[in-house]
């Protein structure tokens, strides 16, 4: 089943499912929490989630955005009104990193039906949808956070994943050769992982790729239906992205959630620069 939603497809379901904006910017580290931009403009009725306080843990040895607790993602779904069971629609301002984060960690904790906005704030805009400056009260949920949702690996998974199988990095191509570095302290990319950044997933629009044209993206990169394959990017968020694209097309991907971030963290973990997946 898709985990996208078309803006079109939420314009004829407004008012029957829980919206959460993620509006976040992913271009510095750590990131603006996006509070301004979602005070600029959002969808009526929309409750804004932090990425960097709410979806992940506090940056440190597990990476810059590492898994949250189970108590801080129950506290957002609840703000935001989630019940049990509910439907739930999160989006960012396109083209869905954050979004995707979102929908990673909420359906890891259990999270009823999410559903991403495919193409984010851009794409609703683009069709006419209603923005708003008016921010809802807080919402009084029961949703309850149960880990083990979506499957994951650690670095040791990781390692082995890239060993046995397809290990897509999510970054850019640049960062993955080490030939730039502009966040994490160590340049360069897991041994054994392949190049995937990302923006490839999406057309010029900001929206997800056809089904078929995914498809054939990572064939291309060697995924195969039941296969070993995992992915990761500099700290767990352009991953889920990955990870999305890949649930699109019926590959459920783990997610190394702390990824490079962490994977530096342990100066005895071998470090590969170069186009190459090996060294």
């Amino acid at each position: 089943m898709t985990a996208l939603i078309s803006p079109e497809e939420l314009r004829d379901e407004l008012g029957s499912v829980v919206l959460v904006d993620v509006q976040w910017n992913l271009s510095t580290a750590p990131g603006p929490p996006g509070r301004d931009l979602y005070l600029a403009g959002h969808l009526p009725g929309a409750h804004h989630v932090d990425l960097d306080a709410e979806l992940s843990g506090p940056p440190g040895p597990d990476g810059r955005h590492p898994m949250p607790t189970a108590h801080s993602v129950e506290q957002a779904l609840r703000r935001c009104g989630v019940d049990e069971g509910a439907a739930v629609v999160v989006y960012d301002q396109g083209p869905c990193m954050a979004a995707a984060r979102a929908w990673w960690v909420f359906c890891y904790f259990g999270a009823g039906f999410v559903r991403v906005l495919d193409g984010g704030l851009a794409a609703w805009r683009a069709v006419g949808g209603e923005v708003t400056t008016v921010v809802p009260e807080p919402g009084d949920g029961d949703a309850v956070a149960r880990p083990g949702g979506m499957p994951l690996i650690d670095a040791e998974g990781a390692a082995e994943v890239a060993r046995c199988g397809v290990l897509l990095d999510a970054r850019a191509p640049e960062r993955y050769a080490g030939a730039v570095e502009p966040i994490d302290r160590v340049a360069g990319h897991i041994p054994g992982a392949v190049s995937a950044p990302t923006t490839a997933n999406t057309g010029p629009d900001g929206r997800f790729l056809s089904h078929p044209d995914l498809r054939d993206r990572f064939a291309d990169l060697g995924v195969t239906r039941g296969g070993p394959v995992g992915t990761y990017c500099g700290s767990g968020v352009t991953a889920a992205h990955q990870a999305l694209a890949l649930h699109e097309i019926g590959v459920e991907a783990p997610l190394y959630v702390g990824s490079w971030s962490h994977w530096i963290t342990d100066p005895a973990r071998p470090v590969a620069t170069g186009s190459a997946p090996w060294p």
